[in-house]
């Protein structure tokens, strides 16, 4: 009986996070429209502002699990056909982990955006190898060590931008999170060079006791 009660007993921190997560006005509204996880009001209030995904698209959604950017994604490029007055776009999942399936969507779990085979299944999959927007909310599993932290994420973003050379189409758009720290700039002159818009984003659903913001990459000057 000890053992269960000690088992049970969560730290102060714990209880904290979860009485934040059951107060959090995205996580109800998540549930609420059947959304996979709150991250899914941070990619909808982008796209309200700034129009990155219309229908017709192609999406490549780099860390796709849970899956909840894809369910935007599949929703505002029409990738069901669910109106038959606009054209019909195609989204495309990709994690480490196992993504569950979802109506709209292809994922591509298990897989490693870094490794060349990934790029090479993805290629295959998207129609005509080619993406018109290129979403990121992946992030490495985190040490604790803020700085470490920001670094691998760094680098992730930075994998994804060689990846965007050989699947994102001319004026092709990119978004992806980051986590700020001493690289943040590095990062960003990176995708000035390949992009003419570069922007700053932080969306009401990120806390605002986090380090987490998003760039968009707009308008890509590749061929």
């Amino acid at each position: 009986l000890h053992t269960t009660v000690k088992f049970l007993r969560k730290t102060g921190a714990e209880q904290r996070w979860l009485d934040r997560h059951l107060r959090d006005p995205f996580v109800k509204a998540s549930k609420q429209q059947h959304y996979r996880c709150r991250s899914a009001f941070k990619l909808l209030e982008i796209d309200d502002k700034f129009c990155v995904l219309r229908p017709g698209f192609s999406v490549l959604d780099c860390g796709a699990a849970p899956g909840a950017w894809s369910q935007v994604a599949v929703e505002r490029v029409n990738a069901l056909g669910a109106d038959p007055a606009v054209p019909t776009g195609f989204v495309l999942g990709v994690d480490l982990l196992r993504v569950s399936p979802l109506e709209g969507a292809v994922f591509l779990s298990q897989a490693d955006i870094t490794q060349p085979s990934t790029l090479s299944m993805i290629q295959r999959q998207l129609p005509l190898g080619k993406a018109d927007v290129i979403l990121s909310d992946m992030a490495p599993n985190a040490t604790g060590i803020k700085e470490l932290d920001h670094q691998k994420l760094i680098r992730l973003c930075l994998s994804l931008l060689d990846i965007s050379q050989s699947v994102l189409k001319p004026k092709g758009t990119m978004l992806c999170k980051f986590w700020d720290g001493s690289e943040t700039r590095v990062l960003q002159s990176r995708l000035k060079e390949h992009f003419q818009d570069v922007r700053t984003i932080k969306p009401q659903a990120s806390r605002k006791d986090s380090a987490e913001s998003y760039y968009l990459a707009r308008l890509y000057r590749g061929k």
